[in-house]
């Protein structure tokens, strides 16, 4: 087994073996177990599985060339618990499937690991790594909670998912019953918590949310799916910025990805900045999330070399065959903007019907023109779901997505494709 596995699997259980003076209070299937201890203190552990099947096809081809792909999205246990000083609080969570959050295989298990405190009965202090306040709305909710069988293609382009460093959250009630619930973040920047050089400054941002109609039902706020039937419209409307002082990946989910010398052959790396709004609405099992977002990039004028992934230097920087340092180093960050609506009806039956369209715009200079991740402005994708509890217990879902390749899109071998893509996809959610 992996060592960073047994690694994980023994911080989580010396947790739980450590409070040998605990009694398990219940269990309710798809909310875990909870145990209180003499002192006061309290464990909740969570968890769940997701087997998923990923179909892919090209159309405008005469030959078959359709892949499949079977696969453990995610395998996850959550801890969370607080000391007998109901103020401290911590959180930790692992993924034993190995696959990061957009689908790629990381190696990386530790998604949650942080402690809070609740300085005030509204404002909460927390220290450590965990799901970034400066993403776009679809990143606040847990991934056994979403509408559809995967989060938007806006989602997987802009968020840097999981930072580590400082977070700041909190909760006012206004007189007219509305809430506002500031956030603000200072992080390393590099996405989750980088062990080897941290690169570049920090990353400051912050997020506003308005509530006009009060607070959703059990923390539908963070759930996609309409499960609690809210009886009152509930809405919420928020704006979120970042600056991330020189990065050295895309997008900022990375440490030592990109990186870029001056003549001193000391690392000068671009700024990113990234804003948008977002806002959700639930009433009687509707349920409508729409989302805005955009980044920006300031270049240094004095970079004059690259690191190429194998370690060596260069000098060439060669864009259309021209020297041009800030167009090639605009063209390896996601930069653009994009903005993603969906929406769906639970019946009282649990079944679902939902629907999703994403639009991306690239910068004239911008990995999201590279044909073969990106180059598609156009995501249409259909769903139908069926949840057995009102908890997420158990649930399966299947969705097909239509993606727009008119401006030119390469397979997964780079070789150019003169179609579109039709993209399959059925999940389950199995949690205890």
């Amino acid at each position: 087994m992996n060592k960073k596995i047994i690694f994980y699997l023994f911080s989580l259980f010396s947790i739980i073996g450590f409070s040998q003076t605990m009694e398990m209070e219940s269990y309710n299937f798809g909310e875990g177990l909870r145990f209180n201890g003499e002192e006061g203190n309290s464990i909740r552990l969570t968890g769940y599985a997701q087997p998923m099947v990923d179909l892919k096809n090209y159309t405008g081809l005469e030959e078959n060339t359709s892949s499949e792909r079977y696969r453990l999205r995610r395998l996850r246990l959550r801890l969370d618990g607080t000391s007998s000083n109901q103020r401290f609080g911590y959180r930790f969570q692992v993924d034993l499937s190995g696959t990061s959050e957009v689908g790629d295989n990381t190696g990386d298990y530790l998604l949650d690991a942080y402690i809070s405190y609740a300085v005030t009965n509204r404002i909460t202090v927390l220290f450590g790594q965990r799901a970034t306040y400066t993403d776009n709305r679809e990143l606040f909710m847990n991934s056994n909670s979403l509408q559809l069988a995967e989060r938007s293609r806006l989602t997987s382009a802009f968020s840097s998912i999981r930072e580590f460093g400082l977070f700041v959250t909190g909760r006012f009630r206004m007189n007219n019953g509305s809430y506002l619930r500031p956030y603000f973040v200072l992080t390393n920047g590099d996405g989750r918590n980088a062990f080897d050089k941290d690169r570049g400054g920090l990353k400051v941002g912050g997020r506003i949310d308005f509530l006009p109609f009060g607070l959703f039902t059990n923390l539908g706020q963070f759930r996609q799916i309409d499960v609690m039937r809210e009886q009152t419209p509930k809405f919420v409307i928020g704006a979120h910025f970042s600056h991330n002082i020189g990065i050295s990946s895309r997008r900022g989910r990375g440490s030592g990805d990109i990186i870029y010398l001056n003549a001193n052959n000391e690392e000068s790396l671009p700024d990113y900045v990234k804003y948008g709004v977002d806002f959700m609405l639930k009433y009687r099992g509707f349920s409508a999330i729409g989302e805005y977002i955009k980044s920006e990039a300031t270049v240094p004028d004095d970079i004059t070399q690259r690191v190429r992934n194998d370690g060596s230097i260069s000098d060439s920087f060669m864009v259309n065959d021209f020297q041009d340092v800030d167009s090639y180093v605009r063209g390896r960050m996601m930069l653009g903007e994009a903005y993603n609506i969906q929406t769906g009806y639970l019946f009282k039956s649990g079944f679902s019907i939902d629907a999703r369209y994403t639009h991306l715009i690239g910068d004239e200079h911008s990995f999201m023109n590279n044909a073969t991740f990106y180059n598609r402005p156009n995501y249409y994708t259909l769903g139908v779901g069926k949840l057995m509890s009102r908890n997420y217990g158990f649930k399966i879902q299947a969705s097909i997505t239509y993606v727009d390749g008119s401006l030119g899109i390469n397979n997964n071998l780079s070789e150019p494709i003169a179609g579109n893509e039709i993209l399959g996809r059925i999940i389950t959610t199995i949690s205890f």
